[in-house]
C-alpha cells in the first residue's frame, strides 16, 4: 500500500522516515522502504536545488532552520540542520540499503545512518563512520562492504532512482500509496494518513 523512496542525505527524509515508521506502527500497514540516491534526481530533473543552495534567500533560510528544529522536536530527535560535511555522499549508505533488504535489515541500517548523520554529525561518505552505522545496525561491516561493491546492488539503486522520477517524483523523500498516489516531503504524512484510511474503507 505505501511505497518510501528515500536518500538518508536529506533532513526532510530523516524527519519522513520517523514519521512512516511511526505512521506504519499506528496503522498497521507495511512500508516499502525504496532506497535512491537524491542527487541523480537534482542533476537530471531537478537543478533548481544547486541554484537554490548557492543563491538561498536569507529569509526563507532562517525559517528553514526553526522549522527542521521544529520538527525535530515535534518528533523527538536529535538532530543538526546543516552538517559539517553537507551535502554528502550517501552512495555507499543507499547501497547498503539495497543489500540489506533481503535480510530484514535495511530500517535498521537506515536508522542508524539517519543519526549518525544527522544526529551525530558524522560523515557517512567516509568507511570508519560506515563502520560505525554498521555495529549500530547489528550487521557486519566486512560483508557489506563486500555487497555495496556488486553490480545488482548498484544496478538497483539506479533502477530505483530512475523508477521514481519516471512515476512523477523529484526528490527525496517520494511516498506512494496504492500505487500512483504521490506524496513529496515530510509534511504530507496527515494526507498519507488519510489515503491510507480511504484505501482501508475500500478494503
Amino acid at each position: 500500500m505505501i511505497e518510501f523512496f528515500f536518500d538518508c542525505s536529506s533532513p526532510w527524509t530523516y524527519l519522513g522516515f520517523h514519521s512512516m515508521r511511526q505512521l506504519s506502527r499506528e496503522m498497521n500497514v507495511p512500508v516499502r522502504w525504496r532506497p535512491i540516491l537524491v542527487g541523480g534526481i537534482f542533476n537530471t530533473i531537478n537543478p533548481s536545488v544547486y541554484a537554490s543552495r548557492e543563491r538561498p534567500v536569507p529569509a526563507k533560510a532562517a525559517y528553514q532552520r526553526k522549522d527542521i528544529k521544529d520538527w525535530a522536536h515535534h518528533l523527538g530527535i536529535a538532530m543538526h540542520f546543516r552538517p559539517d560535511v553537507f551535502p554528502v555522499n550517501s552512495v555507499k549508505a543507499m547501497r547498503a540499503c539495497i543489500a540489506l533488504e533481503p535480510e530484514g535489515k535495511l530500517v535498521d541500517f537506515a536508522q542508524a545512518a539517519f543519526e549518525v548523520y544527522w544526529g551525530e554529525n558524522q560523515d557517512i561518505s567516509q568507511d570508519a563512520v560506515m563502520v560505525r552505522v554498521c555495529e549500530r545496525a547489528g550487521v557486519d561491516a566486512g560483508r557489506v562492504f563486500d555487497a555495496i561493491a556488486q553490480p545488482a546492488v548498484k544496478d538497483q539503486l539506479r533502477a530505483n532512482t530512475e523508477e521514481v522520477m519516471q512515476r512523477g517524483g523529484f526528490g527525496s523523500p517520494t511516498v506512494f500509496v496504492g500505487g500512483d498516489d504521490m506524496y513529496f516531503g515530510n509534511d504530507r504524512m496527515p494526507l498519507i494518513r488519510a489515503a491510507v484510511e480511504r484505501l482501508q474503507a475500500r478494503a
